[in-house]
């Protein structure tokens, strides 16, 4: 966006380093990653350049649950985001850790350094990973660090405590990288990546890939399992030396066993880090057992008979903020210009750092400028869905995307990404018009092959040959093209049989990018078009403001619960304020009268 910014980092070397597992995307997550790139983030990029293996999951369900995911190269990826961030005019490096904040009359000046150095700016964004007072757990052993082999941050938490913000403790783990020479993968069930890859950005910048390497998947079973108990004394997890509370949805491989007894077996996912390298990701494994007990149990895995450690897995636990202290800017409450980012907010995940990052990094250079806040409705974008619920329910475990947190998803497909969030990001500065030309041009053909469709007709003749093929009931005479295609299990595929179909796909260069976002909105059109009816509904109560100063303690009528969520959030809308977690219909109702309606 042209503002002069500067990146302070402990360790230059690191930056972009993938601390978990060698993936971008997955279920949601890969929505988030193409809304980053319509935006004009470069999430999408570089995934892209530095991929091994692409998938779009849930491709047996309906287009809304489609989320593209790709295996990325570890060293590559963190390589190329280098190189990028080095091809920013506008962006300066300093490596040092950041141990204080000048914060004078609650506004924040700039930083110091671990070298006492102060660093004055217009705004701060905190983007801390698990770094804050971090703590590594390997069995009963304790180290500080805030990733395996680096040091904990120190002085921010403290800093931002004795200015009054509340925070708290969480963890995550990681699992043990392996020697992929020591393992026996003709023992092992291969998971190629798609046939046919897509890739993640939407720009004509990448290619999708055209060799893929393989992943693989096998199973713990009793032994292992039984294996693994003999360490829970031992564990971290269980003997009360890890307070943080851990992601619900991506448990340690002891969690599993306990909160699952009643499975023999479970599924372990054995990842390539890269191309050209030996180190394997064995995602499934997480876990914070001691490292002998992690080693004996995983050589009682299927293919992993001996295998050989890299480094065992661990989890650390870390500080961080509860996000309902944030505006929807991502600016704190507490201290103005001061922005959050990530982890540091509670969620998990490389996709839900970098919808953060980007979103608080738009909004701190829209505040320094003067101009309107950039914040996305939850029928707009993941990312709006994702900061919404953060400020307005808060989160006490890791907080990590869905598909089924958002209402709207029929509208918010990872296909339609750019069509929904490229305007926007050209008229920040952020996304080119090059980007602009692109989504014009597919905009323009899916258009007009919706149109044909619409228009054009077919005979029973035509139609009932394909129609017999899928059970479906024959024509008696002729309709237009729209209406069957409309019907279940009909393709444009099985219509592209039809001389007029082939010839309109031909002449108007019709790609399969087009004929998939075509078919997607002639099947589903009566969902778009109910979702989007009952997101403007919605839109009219995110219409009307609260006053910034109102007093909730007036409020008499309403329960106790309700009025201290409500001081305590200070919703800025009553849409907001509706999805409050205890504050109830009614409540709202006499919250509109007091507004005077």
């Amino acid at each position: 966006m042209g503002a002069k910014t500067l990146l302070i980092t402990m360790q230059l070397q690191n930056i972009a380093q993938m601390s978990c597992n060698p993936a971008v995307g997955g279920i949601a997550k890969g929505q988030i990653v193409r809304e980053i790139d319509a935006l004009g983030g470069y999430t999408g990029i570089i995934t892209d350049k530095t991929a091994i293996q692409f998938k779009m999951l849930n491709q047996s369900k309906g287009p809304a649950m489609w989320s593209p995911r790709a295996q990325s190269d570890r060293m590559r990826f963190a390589e190329e985001w280098r190189l990028q961030l080095e091809r920013l005019p506008n962006l300066d490096f300093y490596q040092d850790m950041v141990s204080d904040l000048i914060i004078e009359n609650h506004q924040v000046k700039g930083v110091k350094t671990s070298l006492g150095i102060p660093i004055y700016s217009k705004s701060v964004i905190l983007t801390n990973g698990t770094f804050l007072n971090g703590v590594i757990h390997i069995g009963m052993k304790q180290l500080g660090g805030g990733r395996a082999g680096e040091k904990a941050s120190k002085g921010i938490t403290e800093c931002l405590v004795s200015h009054g913000f509340e925070s708290g403790r969480m963890k995550t783990g990681t699992p043990p990288r392996v020697d992929s020479r020591s393992l026996d993968y003709s023992k092992m069930i291969p998971q190629p990546g798609d046939e046919n890859p897509e890739k993640f950005s939407f720009s004509e910048e990448t290619q999708p890939l055209q060799i893929q390497k393989y992943c693989y998947m096998t199973y713990t079973s009793e032994e292992v399992h039984d294996l693994l108990r003999t360490g829970f004394d031992r564990s971290p997890m269980f003997n009360g030396a890890i307070q943080g509370v851990g992601p619900r949805y991506c448990p340690s491989i002891e969690d599993k066993i306990n909160r699952f007894a009643d499975k023999d077996r479970h599924q372990i996912f054995v990842e390539p880090e890269g191309w050209n390298t030996v180190e394997v990701y064995v995602n499934g494994f997480s876990t914070s057992l001691p490292e002998e007990v992690q080693f004996e149990a995983m050589r009682k895995i299927e293919g992993f008979e001996n295998v050989k450690f890299f480094r065992p897995g661990y989890a650390i636990e870390y500080d961080y903020f509860p996000p309902t202290q944030l505006k929807h800017t991502l600016e704190t409450k507490l201290v103005e210009n001061l922005y959050f980012a990530g982890q540091i907010n509670g969620t998990t995940g490389y996709e839900e750092a970098a919808a953060q990052g980007i979103m608080a990094g738009i909004n701190a250079v829209q505040k320094i400028r003067e101009q309107e806040p950039f914040i996305l409705k939850r029928n707009e974008a993941y990312i709006g869905v994702l900061i919404d619920d953060l400020i307005t329910k808060g989160t006490e475990e890791p907080y990590r995307m869905f598909t089924s947190r958002a209402e709207y998803r029929t509208l918010l497909r990872q296909d339609n990404a750019d069509a929904r969030l490229t305007p926007l990001g050209f008229s920040l500065g952020l996304a080119s018009q090059k980007r602009m030309d692109v989504l014009e041009r597919k905009q323009a053909k899916t258009n007009a092959f919706v149109e044909f469709f619409k228009e054009t007709s077919i005979k029973p003749e035509e139609a009932n040959p394909i129609l017999e093929k899928y059970d479906s009931s024959p024509m008696k005479q002729g309709d237009k093209m729209f209406k069957v295609l409309s019907r279940p299990n009909i393709t444009i595929a099985d219509l592209q049989q039809l001389e007029s179909v082939k010839s309109f796909v031909e002449a108007n260069e019709i790609d399969k990018e087009i004929i998939e976002q075509t078919e997607i909105e002639v099947k589903y059109a009566g969902y778009i078009e109910k979702e989007k009816n009952n997101a403007d509904k919605l839109n009219r109560l995110e219409d009307i403001r609260i006053p910034e100063n109102f007093n909730y303690d007036k409020l008499t009528s309403i329960s106790f619960e309700s009025r201290e969520k409500l001081k305590k959030i200070r919703p800025t809308t009553l849409s907001q304020a509706s999805r409050i977690s205890g504050v109830s219909p009614a409540d709202i109702s006499i919250l509109l009268v007091y507004m005077g309606r």
